[in-house]
């Protein structure tokens, strides 16, 4: 069996992501209420009480609303950084000790037959970071979250047979839209968002041959349009000579999971 994942949610209402393989299954951040992420999993199929084990990125609610709830119904063991573990223990209720783990920043971790990298990004939480995940000589890499997209992170997350990559915001939308401007700093800033434009040079420098799918993550429920998205990201990776399907993700609708293929499909 390969990887296996679906994008169960993703924006600024809430986000989610399961992965699979033959013997593990994951799920990163609950970031919905418990009775929604029971919901979420029902879509796909997926019984919540096989999983192994939560990750987390960041104690921002929108990320963890569901956690600790999600985590006592089931009996999961929650994985974060020192410092996401500090900033988000009084908000998750009572848990056991056997649930709290430690997963360092910039580590390469193995849960099963998955070999998990943590590395860190640039935005406004108290340790932040994200995943790659690699199997069978399979990567998936999740990225979103974050205020740019460094070398560092490019060369973490390059060559993946998939992506769930962040474009959050339409700059001009942005701009002229309703938020204050002490938000739209935030957003625009080095510990933000990504763009649409930003996103798709940034991937337009990590995809490879290999690169099966990519689905653009995170996308402002008020500064973009999932249309909007696709054909911004599109147009940056077309003048790149780079051909590739875009897939949406949604802040309440799961996308159907997804077997990442060992062929080759691009070329």
């Amino acid at each position: 069996m390969t990887l296996r994942f679906s994008v169960l949610a993703s924006g600024s209402t809430g986000n989610a992501f399961y992965i699979e393989s033959e013997q593990q299954r994951l799920l990163v951040d609950a970031g919905l209420s418990g009775k929604k992420m029971d919901g979420l999993f029902g879509k796909i199929d997926v019984d919540p009480s096989q999983l192994d084990g939560i990750l987390v990125t960041h104690e921002h609610s929108d990320h963890i609303k569901g956690l600790g709830i999600f985590a006592r119904k089931y009996n999961l063991p929650i994985y974060a950084n020192e410092k996401t573990w500090q900033a988000m223990d009084h908000s998750l209720g009572k848990l056991t000790i056997d649930q709290k783990f430690q997963f360092d920043m910039a580590s390469v971790r193995s849960f099963g037959d998955i070999e998990v990298e943590s590395f860190g990004v640039s935005h406004d939480a108290a340790e932040p970071m994200f995943y790659t995940f690699r199997n069978n000589g399979q990567k998936v890499a999740l990225v979103t979250d974050l205020g740019y997209v460094s070398e560092r992170i490019k060369k973490t997350v390059e060559d993946a047979d998939a992506y769930i990559f962040e474009a959050n915001h339409d700059v001009e939308m942005l701009r002229m839209g309703r938020y204050p401007w002490n938000v739209k700093r935030r957003i625009l800033g080095d510990s933000g968002h990504v763009s649409n434009e930003d996103s798709g040079l940034a991937l337009a420098d990590v995809i490879s041959n290999r690169t099966k799918r990519i689905y653009l993550a995170h996308l402002s429920l008020d500064n973009n349009m999932k249309d909007l998205a696709r054909m911004s990201v599109n147009q940056i990776l077309a003048e790149r000579g780079i051909e590739i399907e875009l897939h949406d993700t949604d802040p309440e609708t799961p996308t159907p999971l997804y077997e990442v293929s060992t062929v080759t499909e691009r070329v």
